[in-house]
């Protein structure tokens, strides 16, 4: 397949060119999508559209995954290549974002809670590349994962040992006291998920200008600071774990302006030296950047009504639903 196909996709998907796109899509989605109700949906997608522009262009799960939206940021399409440039997916969705509260960033600059490489499996300011956004309690907040070799587990996946991120050193993101500390919830089995205790073990602390960040899914009992105790940034606090509404071990991190992050509204966060790190990027303790190439594994395939559905990649941290 060229790539003026997938760098112009959004012109061919406006122009109508429904049956080439369909002939280039997996067996898969085409036993679950029929070519009319790939047309049909289509058609009444692009109603109003005048144009098409791509905002991401990148790997994830293995797949060569672009956005595109319209020309008045309201509509998204993402497409999905796999390495025999195949479409794997297509997902149609309204494109929503909140560009009041994108504009509200942390009065402090933090580092991410990490001593080595990690990778940023969300984090960004649209939901296709942050599944939090949505939700204004956790809207920017990151997810970070450890990967070797473009996987973030050897051997059993069905292992918290497996990971590489468990019982990695979590450390404080800034100088600070420790305000809240809940430890003792066992990590769960890798793909189980515990919706009783949403953070499951995690830490607060308060920071000037009323800023708290929060890190959770702690491992069980890993917790080293106490409730009070004064914390300097890049201190250990504990270790990474898969506690939680959580289906493997990673990191989840956020800064909020309140104590409770039920009650609390996310800020977007400065980082030291002015780093924005986005889906795909691997992060260091400065929170420098690089993007990520290849990663994660497969990804399925979902219809509802009015949309094209990509399967919603693996949901490694999620609080509220």
């Amino acid at each position: 397949m060229s790539n003026q196909f997938k760098e112009q996709f959004g012109r061919y998907f406006l122009n109508g060119e429904f049956e080439e796109i369909y002939g280039k899509t997996a067996k898969s989605f085409q036993n679950l999508v029929s070519f009319e109700q790939f047309r049909e949906l289509s058609l009444d997608y692009n109603s109003d559209v005048s144009s098409y522009t791509c905002i991401v262009s990148n790997t994830f799960q293995g797949l060569e995954r672009y956005i595109w939206v319209d020309d008045t940021y309201t509509k998204t399409v993402v497409i999905a290549f796999d390495g025999q440039d195949i479409i794997q997916a297509i997902y149609l969705k309204p494109f929503e974002t909140y560009p009041s509260s994108d504009q509200i960033w942390t009065k402090n600059a933090y580092s991410m809670p990490i001593n080595d490489e990690w990778y940023v499996f969300w984090g960004g300011t649209n939901e296709f590349i942050n599944y939090h956004y949505p939700y204004e309690q956790q809207r920017y907040a990151y997810d970070l994962v450890k990967m070797v070799n473009n996987d973030t587990y050897k051997n059993s996946k069905l292992q918290n040992e497996s990971y590489y991120a468990f019982g990695a050193e979590v450390v404080a993101p800034a100088d600070g006291v420790v305000v809240e500390v809940i430890d003792g919830i066992n990590d769960n089995i890798p793909g189980e998920m515990d919706e009783e205790n949403l953070a499951g073990n995690y830490c607060i602390i308060a920071h000037e200008h009323n800023e708290y960040s929060m890190i959770a899914h702690f491992m069980k009992d890993s917790i080293c600071v106490k409730k009070g105790g004064k914390v300097k940034a890049g201190q250990l606090l504990g270790l990474c774990g898969n506690s939680g509404n959580s289906s493997e071990a990673h990191i989840h991190f956020q800064v909020m302006d309140h104590q409770d992050f039920l009650q609390a509204k996310s800020l977007r966060i400065q980082f030291h030296g002015g780093a924005e790190p986005i889906q795909g990027d691997f992060v260091q303790p400065s929170s420098a950047s690089k993007t990520e190439s290849d990663t994660f594994d497969k990804i399925e395939n979902s219809v509802t009504a009015g949309e094209l559905l990509l399967l919603l990649p693996r949901i490694i941290g999620q609080f509220f639903k």
